[in-house]
């Protein structure tokens, strides 16, 4: 992440210059320097392009890049300017992720509306939906509590990608798993056994899973046995 944003500022900065000396298409390449600074700039035109990049305005950021270049009196620091940077790059990510994946957001959204109906699912004000099929009497863990589970997941479509149950339980501080398991799992006495389902914003968003199954903005599917909270 950190060198595509130093590239994208050099790529930027040349198309600054290209734009503002008028060479554009028309430069002329003299030297092996000029062949080096045109070719860079051809190499991530089209990468800045296809990323998104395609509606700066160009003379605002000619003065913003001179400015730091010649370390003038900034309008927004550095510090400032980063953060900015990375959450508009978040934002054209994410709405790439929606186009590119919107029916597994629409698949998930139809099922859990078809499966909020059903008798004995309850429904969080998060999304978070859950159906108790054995009711625990322990403690009920705390978020920085370290539990031991057994577990399934499945898709919506009810593709089995994991299980511990072929193995030992698994441990997991509840304040470092999925949204969707942390919040279940605050209000699960040991003992439980819930089957939870999690919209996609609380399970792995627009993050795909290790592994590949899981895709992004998929609504996931978990039978989850709480066993014990470690000491």
């Amino acid at each position: 992440m950190k060198q595509t944003n130093f590239l994208l500022i050099i790529a930027l900065g040349i198309l600054t210059f290209s734009s503002c000396n008028n060479t554009n298409s028309s430069a002329k390449l003299e030297n092996y320097n000029d062949t080096i600074s045109y070719s860079l700039g051809v190499y991530l035109g089209k990468d800045i392009q296809a990323a998104g990049w395609d509606t700066l305005d160009i003379e605002i950021f000619h003065k913003g890049f001179i400015a730091a270049f010649n370390d003038d009196t900034l309008i927004i620091d550095r510090l400032t300017a980063h953060e900015k940077v990375r959450f508009y790059n978040n934002k054209i990510r994410f709405k790439k992720m929606n186009n590119q994946y919107k029916n597994n957001k629409t698949a998930g959204e139809e099922f859990l509306r078809e499966n909020k109906e059903k008798e004995g699912i309850v429904t969080l004000p998060s999304g978070l939906q859950y159906e108790i099929l054995k009711e625990g009497s322990g403690v009920i863990p705390k978020a920085e509590d370290i539990v031991r589970v057994h577990y399934k997941g499945t898709l919506v479509n009810g593709t089995e990608f994991e299980s511990s149950y072929d193995g030992a339980p698994a441990e997991f501080p509840v304040n470092r798993v999925i949204k969707g398991w942390t919040e279940a799992l605050q209000l699960m006495p040991v003992g439980s056994k819930w089957k939870l389902f999690i919209p996609q914003e609380l399970a792995y968003a627009d993050h795909p899973h290790p592994g590949g199954m899981i895709e992004p903005l998929m609504a996931l599917v978990f039978e989850v046995e709480l066993l014990d909270i470690v000491e």
